[in-house]
């Protein structure tokens, strides 16, 4: 098949070994790391909600204030055009893009927790800042906070439930992390909904919430470390224990095997980031450091999230109607995230992607069509074709959030080896935020110059995508994480790159 995968008598060394039982105490780690994803989940969320407010607009930004209330001079697709604006947003992502390379140095050197900790602590400090703010220095530097945590968080969080999850359930177990950033998102528009009534600093509730990094910090410190980070770290006795206790069998003689077989391959590695570009590690390197990460932002989906409830605004709805659509969407995200929890380990990887991104390729080129057709300048967008738009965007807020959303996470985290890990999860997380960033700053201002053509863009793009995933990705449901790379030398088109060599051979870039 297009997408390779393993033959019928397969590479898997100790695979069949392996024993696990799920326990209380495993699914207590897993639920407390997962809350990692609640803080980059809440601030895609409340950034949108807070930058149509009125209040927090005539508090910073007064010059779109008026243009927003007097705009029947202007494309309404240009209301919200405002480059200082959408810097406030994608100020995060770039602080986030650049704190993830010392992220990759604290999971290698201290482990996985250790960054679960720090992301925390940054993103508590940011949130009080935010709150505080009475100049828009204050709000960058706060949003810079928050990003740092947002890169020690995202960078940490989706390798420590991969590495602790077996690997029958892993594509579960790590969707966690897309499931607690939807509840972000919901619950930062539900509480930006709310304090969008509380006139002149219901915005300083929105920003300043810390609870949600409060609780990162606190379960990080009860954590246990990952089984593979302690072998990583020479801690061969405490590296049993904690694997017997997660997988909650005495039994773990294979799984703890091919641990130590891993690391004694990362301790050879000197330098992991130069490691990412020698040619047996191509694929990991194309497909997970490079090319998913930026699909997922390609899809357009978040440009939707940040400014669900600007766009909406343009579109003609009210203020308290445009949060509310945002509340709705968001509401998709949860839904899909657990569809996409239940079923992937189910039917794979590869599948959703392929079946959801038919269903987001049409859903844009619907609201591309619509715009075209309906929307003016200086015209009030139709009731009952507003409401169609909203329907449209809910399902494909509800295709990506069962497929590029999780997805987008959970293949880059479970392709790369031991050895490269860190520094490619850190990679992923870099080229992710850096397109978020890019998104959200120029959104607004290409949805001014290229107006309904913006969405057949993202058509195009999530066409090239899946196209992508089809002919270049292998299935990895239920392959254990220490054997992932055995996949590559099945695949039709990658095996050219890794077949002449193993897992420990010398190579060139």
């Amino acid at each position: 098949m297009a997408g390779g995968g393993f033959t019928d008598d397969g590479n898997l060394k100790r695979a069949h070994l392996y024993e696990y039982n799920i326990t209380s105490y495993f699914i207590f780690a897993c639920l407390v790391a997962a809350m990692g994803g609640s803080l980059f989940g809440y601030d895609l969320g409340v950034s949108g909600g807070v930058t149509s407010m009125d209040d927090f607009l005539k508090e910073f930004f007064p010059k779109i204030y008026r243009r927003k209330q007097d705009s029947l001079t202007e494309t309404d697709y240009c209301k919200y055009d405002n480059q200082l604006l959408t810097l406030f947003t994608s100020s995060l992502y770039f602080a986030g893009l650049i704190s993830t390379f010392g992220a990759s140095y604290v999971t290698r050197i201290y482990g996985r927790k250790g960054s679960i900790l720090v992301g925390g602590i940054s993103f508590f400090f940011g949130g009080v800042i935010n709150a505080a703010s009475v100049n828009i220095l204050m709000l960058i530097i706060g949003r810079i906070l928050l990003g740092a945590g947002i890169g020690f968080g995202n960078q940490a969080v989706p390798l420590y439930l991969s590495e602790i999850s077996p690997a029958k359930h892993r594509g579960a177990i790590n969707q966690l992390f897309q499931l607690t950033t939807c509840l972000g998102i919901l619950i930062a528009n539900a509480i930006n909904y709310a304090t969008e009534q509380l006139h002149r600093w219901g915005w300083r509730l929105s920003l300043g919430s810390t609870f949600p990094a409060t609780l990162m910090f606190l379960g990080g410190l009860i954590l246990p470390e990952t089984p593979n980070s302690l072998v990583e770290q020479g801690k061969l006795e405490e590296a049993k224990k904690v694997l017997i206790k997660v997988r909650g069998t005495p039994n773990i003689d294979a799984e703890f095997a091919d641990l130590v077989e891993a690391s004694d391959a990362a301790r050879a590695i000197k330098h992991p980031f130069r490691n990412l570009l020698l040619k047996k590690n191509r694929p990991q390197l194309v497909i997970g450091a490079l090319a998913i990460p930026a699909f997922q932002q390609l899809t357009g989906m978040n440009s939707i999230l940040f400014y669900a409830p600007v766009f909406f605004q343009t579109l003609g709805f009210g203020s308290s109607a445009a949060l509310f659509s945002s509340l709705i969407t968001s509401g998709a995200l949860v839904i899909a995230a657990s569809i996409s929890m239940g079923l992937v380990d189910k039917f794979g990887r590869r599948a959703f992607i392929l079946e959801a991104g038919t269903e987001m390729f049409i859903c844009m080129i619907a609201v591309a069509i619509t715009l075209a057709l309906k929307f003016g300048e200086g015209e009030p967008l139709p009731v009952g074709v507003g409401w169609f738009l909203v329907c449209v965007l809910f399902l494909f807020v509800l295709a990506y959030g069962r497929s590029w959303g999780p997805l987008g996470w959970l293949v880059p985290s479970e392709i790369f080896p031991l050895e490269t890990r860190s520094a490619g999860q850190s990679m992923v997380v870099c080229t992710n935020l850096l397109f978020t960033a890019l998104i959200a700053q120029c959104f607004l201002v290409s949805l001014c110059h290229l107006k309904y053509g913006i969405f057949l863009l993202f058509a195009g793009l999530i066409f090239i995508m899946t196209a992508f995933i089809y002919f270049l990705l292998p299935e990895t449901k239920q392959v254990p994480i220490e054997e992932v790379y055995l996949l590559w030398k099945d695949h039709w088109f990658w095996k050219r790159y890794v077949e002449d060599h193993d897992r420990y051979g010398s190579d060139r870039p």
